[in-house]
């Protein structure tokens, strides 16, 4: 059951919204400390929670879970702690920092619009669809993004994938850097994400039920 979006800044959903910012710094500086690939890159496990967020909370929340994702993968590499992010933000600043705010807070703030959208037919549909949006176009940004930077990619290949220099830059975003993370990214957010609603919708159900009965009003109380 998604938290009431006509009372977006109610005390529940900020608490919510707070509790998914958190994972989302905490998740993605643990992936961050496992690399993927001989390119340095790391699992997106945040995917999860901007998903949940999306669902939940509706569009804003999803724009403004991935708008953290992207920050915290740009501190990283502002710190150093994800070289593939240091080396391109070095090298090409601008399309760094636009790509990286943008495929997070895109795929966030779709997947709330088209959760939205199909729950009215099949609330299940949407989760599983709002649940594979996320990594696709979370996916299909960083494609475009490293399109526009392409010499900041083939830099970097020279530099740290010799086995993919000289190839087209197509095949080196997509063989290099994208097709394990994405269908590992896919596989977790279409398990996790679908799971993680299904418990909190029992659970909102049964803290729901249990409110409405404690507010009962005492039935027939005896005078002295």
């Amino acid at each position: 059951m998604e938290k009431k979006r006509n009372s977006f800044f109610s005390a529940k959903n900020v608490a919510f919204l707070a509790v998914l910012v958190a994972l989302v710094v905490i998740l993605q500086l643990w992936g961050s400390a496992i690399p993927i690939g001989a390119a340095g890159l790391n699992l997106s496990f945040v995917l999860v929670p901007v998903t949940l967020g999306a669902i939940m909370l509706g569009p804003v929340a999803g724009l403004l879970l991935g708008f953290v994702f992207g920050f915290v993968v740009l501190m990283t590499g502002v710190t150093g702690a994800n070289f593939f992010t240091a080396f391109v933000l070095n090298d090409s600043p601008f399309f760094t920092t636009v790509t990286v705010l943008l495929k997070g807070m895109a795929a966030g703030a779709l997947a709330g619009f088209l959760y939205n959208l199909i729950k009215k037919k099949n609330r299940y549909v949407a989760v599983f669809v709002a649940a594979a949006v996320v990594p696709v176009v979370n996916t299909g940004i960083f494609i475009l993004g490293a399109l526009c930077m392409s010499g900041s990619i083939n830099a970097f290949v020279s530099d740290y994938m010799p086995q993919l220099d000289g190839r087209n830059i197509m095949y080196i975003i997509v063989v290099g850097f994208v097709t394990v993370n994405f269908f590992i990214e896919l596989a977790i957010n279409l398990v996790c994400a679908p799971a993680l609603y299904t418990v909190d919708a029992v659970v909102e159900k049964q803290i729901s039920k249990k409110f409405k009965s404690d507010k009962k009003p005492d039935n027939f109380k005896k005078e002295a």
